[in-house]
């Protein structure tokens, strides 16, 4: 039982006052307790395993779609297909701001992502003119954000999760939609069609310690062009 052992730190002491005559290094220490865990029969426990995300199928998505399809809300329809397209999250999508949409290259500047880091998240070809026409209206209506309520007020995190849900209950979808899942969806989707990560991690805003190196070298030009060769297969 717990109760009945000797306190850690109490141990520690003992065992170092056993080991000081050794002149022990790291290295030393570390085969010694390799060796005490042999001894004691120990085995190093199973690491939990990570939950996976709930990744929308193809067919699911597309049911998705054609439920704001029928809908015929043109706002809903731009906010869930730049979702789709470019994989920002939900609280980056609300700060875009109609000067960072880049039209003409097919970018959209995302300002203080995730951990304060600005980057570059394409869109398709196919999508700019339907955009440009959205942002004309907007900017008519006097707005800042590329996306607003009637009130003139940039939508809420809260909001655009209303809005997801209310189309994934229409479409009779097992598991509700959020942003997240729209995100996992592309990004899944982009592996599926062979991109590299180091392709994909430029637009993603995911930062990985063992290949940021690899990644920083890369121009957001390079992984556009692999991103712009596959959305033309994009099931929406």
């Amino acid at each position: 039982m717990s109760d009945e052992r000797t306190p850690t730190r109490t141990k520690a002491r003992e065992l170092a006052r056993a080991l000081r005559k050794e002149h022990p290094d790291y290295a030393y220490l570390k085969q010694v307790f390799r060796y005490v865990r042999e001894e004691l029969d120990l085995t190093h426990p199973s690491p939990t395993r990570q939950k996976l995300p709930v990744v929308p199928t193809e067919d699911e998505i597309r049911r998705y779609y054609e439920a704001v399809w029928q809908a015929r809300n043109v706002q809903d329809m731009f906010i869930i297909k730049m979702l789709l397209y470019t994989g920002v999250r939900v609280s980056e999508l609300i700060r875009i701001r109609l000067d960072a949409v880049d039209l003409d290259r097919c970018q959209i500047r995302i300002t203080q992502g995730k951990g304060g880091k600005d980057r570059i998240v394409p869109f398709p070809g196919g999508f700019k003119e339907a955009l440009a026409v959205h942002m004309a209206g907007m900017r008519k209506a006097r707005a800042t954000y590329l996306f607003e309520s009637v009130r003139c007020r940039p939508y809420s995190d809260r909001g655009i999760r209303k809005i997801l849900a209310k189309y994934a209950a229409q479409a009779g979808l097992a598991h509700p939609i959020s942003p997240h899942r729209l995100r996992h969806f592309l990004l899944t989707w982009l592996k599926k069609q062979g991109i590299d990560d180091a392709l994909i991690q430029p637009y993603s805003g995911h930062a990985s310690r063992q290949s940021l190196e690899i990644y920083s070298r890369l121009a957001i030009g390079e992984a556009q062009a692999a991103y712009d060769q596959v959305m033309d297969k994009f099931p929406v």
